[in-house]
């Protein structure tokens, strides 16, 4: 007497069946990877209007560029370590607040990622400085502010504003904007 694997659970999985639930699992991983790149990273207004095949390569653009920037600034920080004096320590030139790897505060860098422009701003405890003011000299550039924010680590500030630029065909005189950034800041 032959039991019929259905009636007690066994069943193997059809391949059909097999075959969607991965479909569904990949089209929701492309999903989840396409919500990681930000909305300004690309000229197209939507990544609702890109195939699934642009927003893989739109990622696998963005985290190149994001990789680049990594080894980028790890030369930045490495040749900051070389240009220390001799004797100081890490913990000695950062004491007072004053600089940060070698870099007297505040760090300014400005960032073009396609249309849209990040600027990072790390400053000490004791620098005050006003956020509108700075958005303002970015809004005066061309720049839309999207998203701004600031976390502090240890006796540090990280000031994060990332803006798109309003009109693409113009865009935005970052050494400009660069030089207004610095002016406000001394």
């Amino acid at each position: 007497m032959m039991k019929n694997n259905n009636m007690i659970g066994l069943a193997k999985p059809d391949r059909k069946e097999v075959e969607r639930d991965r479909r569904l699992h990949m089209k929701s991983l492309c999903l989840k990877l396409a919500s990681l790149v930000p909305d300004n990273f690309h000229f197209k207004t939507s990544k609702d209007k890109l195939s699934q095949l642009d927003q893989l390569q739109l990622a696998a653009s963005y985290i190149e560029q994001l990789r680049q920037r990594v080894e980028r600034l790890k030369r930045v920080k490495e040749q900051a370590i070389l240009k220390r004096p001799r004797g100081v320590s890490d913990s000695a030139m950062e004491e007072d607040g004053a600089m940060v790897n070698g870099w007297r505060l505040p760090v300014l860098e400005i960032n073009e990622l396609g249309s849209s422009i990040e600027v990072v701003l790390i400053t000490g405890m004791k620098k005050n400085f006003m956020w509108c003011e700075m958005i303002t000299v970015l809004e005066d550039e061309g720049a839309e502010v999207i998203r701004a924010n600031f976390s502090t680590v240890g006796d540090k500030v990280y000031h994060i504003i990332h803006a798109r630029v309003r009109i693409s065909r113009l865009g935005v005189e970052t050494t400009r904007l660069s030089k207004r950034l610095h002016d406000l800041l001394s």
